[in-house]
């Protein structure tokens, strides 16, 4: 059997980028059973509600669903259960600090599989406002207008 390269997206938290202000990415592995990684490959997961939290120097995914595996037995798995994230100890020990010194969270961004492993991304963020909101939408709708009026002009077609 040929050994799988690249990477194949299986979930994504997109609500995320708009409800918090990113600062670092970190890509974690996951310590999974196998009715969860099968269930992985069907691509059926979800990071909705879901963020990860430092306990005892271990960092930990909680609330992501991974929905039961069909074919599965009595050894399924409970969709939400917490799941360990394998990151490098100076890496945890740097998100200590940043948790506890500056109140910023761990969300995770995205589910995937590089090289036949799932790994998960998640950022150091800090909450946005209501108002931080509403002028990252006004922001990129008024770039969208933009990149509208280059391309009429560009075709030569305007409009005003």
């Amino acid at each position: 059997m040929p050994k799988e390269t690249g990477r194949k997206l299986i979930a994504q938290n997109k609500k995320a980028r708009h409800d918090y202000h990113l600062e670092d990415v970190y890509e974690a592995g996951l310590v999974l059973t196998g009715t969860e990684v099968k269930s992985l490959r069907a691509g059926r997961a979800s990071l909705v509600d879901s963020y990860a939290r430092i306990t005892d120097g271990e960092v930990w995914l909680e609330n992501a669903h991974i929905p039961e595996y069909t074919q599965g037995s009595w050894t399924n798995h409970e969709p939400r259960r917490s799941r360990k994230l394998l990151l490098h100890r100076e890496q945890i020990v740097k998100l200590i600090g940043k948790t506890k010194e500056s109140g910023l969270s761990l969300v995770p961004l995205s589910m995937y599989f590089k090289d036949g492993k799932v790994k998960v991304e998640i950022a150091l963020a800090q909450g946005k406002k209501a108002y931080d909101k509403r002028q990252t939408l006004a922001k990129r709708d008024a770039e969208r207008d933009i990149r509208k009026a280059m391309g009429r002009a560009l075709k030569g077609r305007f409009t005003e």
